[in-house]
């Protein structure tokens, strides 16, 4: 994780803290150097923020699924589909639909 990164978007949301896309961001960072947990944290403080069109759900999904938490990790994907194809990505919901179907 690029320490400089993550303090420069820290930074950016003391002043705008309502700003979704530096929330993202942040979380993207967690999850890419392996913060999980951070990751987790954020992308749920972005989810609660915005309406996702079902990427996030998808990372929150994975990184759950990651951390062991299983249950939570399937009802984020359920999320994630439903926010797919309400916003017309039918490509992304079936690809979550997939992920739910392998683990069964």
């Amino acid at each position: 994780m690029s320490p400089s990164r993550v303090d420069t978007l820290l930074k950016m949301l003391e002043s705008r803290p309502d700003d979704s896309r530096l929330r993202f961001g942040l979380a993207l960072e967690y999850l890419t150097a392996g913060h999980l947990e951070e990751g987790v944290t954020e992308l749920r403080r972005y989810l609660d923020s915005t309406e996702d069109e079902g990427n996030a759900w998808g990372r929150l999904g994975a990184a759950l699924q990651e951390l062991g938490r299983d249950d939570e990790a399937r009802d984020a994907y359920r999320k994630g589909i439903e926010q797919a194809r309400r916003h017309g990505h039918p490509t992304m919901a079936q690809e979550f639909e997939e992920v739910l179907d392998a683990w069964d």
